[in-house]
C-alpha cells in the first residue's frame, strides 16, 4: 500500500499534468476556430469577392460593349469607358486571384483574345461596316464559352473555401470534447480536495480551491467564446456571405439575359436561341426575386416582350429604341438594387466575422493562462500538504 507522501506526489503530478493537458487541448481547439475565422475574414472572403468582381466585370463588359453597338457607328463614349473600366477591374481581380494560387490560365490567355475581337468590332463599326457586328458576336461567344465558365469555376472554388472556413469556425465536435474534458477536470479537482480533507483533516485547501475557481472561469470563458464566436460566424454566413452569393448569382444571370437581349438584336439572324435563353433565365429570376428587385425585373421583362413583338415584325428601329431606352433603364434599376443588396450583405459579413475571430483569440489566451494558473494552484495546494510529512 502506498504511503501518503507517495500518493501526494502522484496526485501532484497527475493534477499538474491534467490541468496543462486540458489547457493545451482547449487552446488548440480555440486556435483552430480562430484560424478558420481569421482565414475567412482576411483571405477566403476577400478572394471570394475578387472572384465575384471578376465574374461580374467580365459579364458587364460584354453586355456594355454589345449594348453600345445598338447606337450604331457612333457608340457612346460612356459605353466604351465603362467597358474599359470593367476590363480593368476584371484584370485587377484576376491578378489578385492568380497571386493567391488560383488557376487562371484560361482567363489570362483568353481575355486578350476577347478584347482583340471587341477592338476589331468597334473599329469596323465606327466606319459603318457590318462586319463589326460579326466580330462582336464572335467576341461574345468567346466570353460565354471560354471566359465566363473559367471565371465561374474560380468563383465556385473560392466560395467553397469560404464555406469550408466557416464550417471549421463553427464546428462543435472538438469544442464538445474540450468542454467535457474541462468538466471532468473540475470534478477531479473537487474529488482531490475532498480526499485531502479526509486524509489530512484540513477543511480547506487554498491551492485546490484557487485551481477549481480558475477552472470554472476557464470553462465559462470557453463556453461563452464558442457560443458568441460560433453565433457571429453563423450570422456572417446567414446574413452576409450566403445571401450575397445568391444575389451575385442573380446579378450574373441578369447580365447574361441582357447580353442575350442585345445579341438577338445585333445578329438579326432570325434565330430563336438568344430569346429562348432570355426566357429561361427570366423564369428563374422571377422565382428567386422579391420586393423591389422583382418589380424591376418584371418591368424589364415586360419591355422585352414588347421588343419581341417588334422583332417578329422586323421593326428593328423600334426594337433598338426600346433596347437603348426603356429596357436599358429597367435593367439598370435591377442591377442597382442588386448591387445595393449585395453591398449590404457584405457589410454584415464584415461586421460578424471579425467579431468571431476576436472572441476566439481572447478566449485562447485566457484559457491558456487560466490552465497554467490551475496547474500552479493545484501544485501549490498539494505541495503544502506534502511538506507536512517532511
Amino acid at each position: 500500500m502506498r504511503s501518503t507522501p507517495t500518493t501526494l506526489r502522484l496526485l501532484l503530478i497527475a493534477l499538474t499534468t491534467a490541468c496543462l493537458a486540458w489547457g493545451a487541448v482547449a487552446a488548440l481547439m480555440l486556435d483552430q476556430h480562430r484560424t478558420a475565422a481569421a482565414s475567412a475574414t482576411a483571405t477566403s472572403e476577400p478572394l471570394s469577392l475578387a472572384a465575384q468582381r471578376m465574374y461580374q466585370s467580365l459579364a458587364d463588359a460584354d453586355v456594355t460593349v454589345t449594348t453600345g453597338f445598338l447606337f450604331g457607328s457612333q457608340q457612346p463614349p460612356a459605353s466604351l469607358d465603362r467597358y474599359r473600366g470593367d476590363i480593368g477591374d476584371a484584370s485587377a481581380a484576376l491578378k489578385q486571384l492568380s497571386q493567391a494560387g488560383a488557376d487562371t490560365t484560361a482567363l489570362t490567355t483568353g481575355l486578350p483574345v476577347y478584347t482583340g475581337y471587341v477592338q476589331n468590332g468597334v473599329t469596323l463599326n465606327a466606319v459603318g461596316l457590318r462586319a463589326g457586328a460579326s466580330f462582336m458576336q464572335t467576341a461574345s461567344e468567346q466570353m460565354h464559352l471560354v471566359l465566363l465558365p473559367a471565371a465561374r469555376a474560380i468563383y465556385q472554388q473560392e466560395n467553397a473555401q469560404l464555406q469550408a472556413d466557416g464550417s471549421q469556425a463553427t464546428g462543435l465536435p472538438f469544442a464538445v470534447v474540450a468542454a467535457v474534458a474541462g468538466l471532468l477536470l473540475l470534478g477531479t479537482l473537487v474529488a482531490a480536495h475532498r480526499w485531502l480533507t479526509r486524509r489530512t483533516h484540513r477543511v480547506l485547501n487554498q491551492g485546490l480551491l484557487a485551481g477549481t475557481v480558475a477552472g470554472l472561469v476557464a470553462l465559462a470563458w470557453l463556453a461563452v467564446a464558442i457560443s458568441t464566436g460560433r453565433g457571429d460566424m453563423l450570422s456572417a454566413a446567414s446574413q452576409g456571405s450566403r445571401p450575397a452569393q445568391n444575389l451575385a448569382q442573380v446579378s450574373l444571370a441578369s447580365l447574361q439575359a441582357r447580353g442575350d437581349e442585345t445579341l438577338n438584336l445585333i445578329s438579326r439572324t432570325g434565330s430563336a436561341e438568344f430569346q429562348s435563353d432570355f426566357g429561361t433565365i427570366a423564369a428563374t429570376l422571377d422565382s428567386k426575386l422579391t420586393g423591389s428587385t422583382k418589380a424591376d425585373a418584371d418591368a424589364w421583362f415586360t419591355v422585352n416582350s414588347q421588343m419581341q413583338t417588334l422583332d417578329k415584325a422586323s421593326d428593328y428601329t423600334g426594337e433598338t429604341k426600346l433596347a437603348t431606352g426603356d429596357s436599358q433603364t429597367r435593367y439598370g434599376a435591377l442591377q442597382q438594387d442588386l448591387t445595393a443588396a449585395i453591398s449590404h450583405d457584405q457589410a454584415a459579413f464584415s461586421q460578424h466575422a471579425p467579431a468571431a475571430r476576436d472572441a476566439f483569440t481572447y478566449a485562447e489566451i485566457a484559457v491558456a493562462v487560466l490552465a497554467i494558473m490551475m496547474a500552479a494552484s493545484a501544485a501549490w495546494g498539494v505541495t503544502r500538504r506534502l511538506t507536512e510529512y517532511r
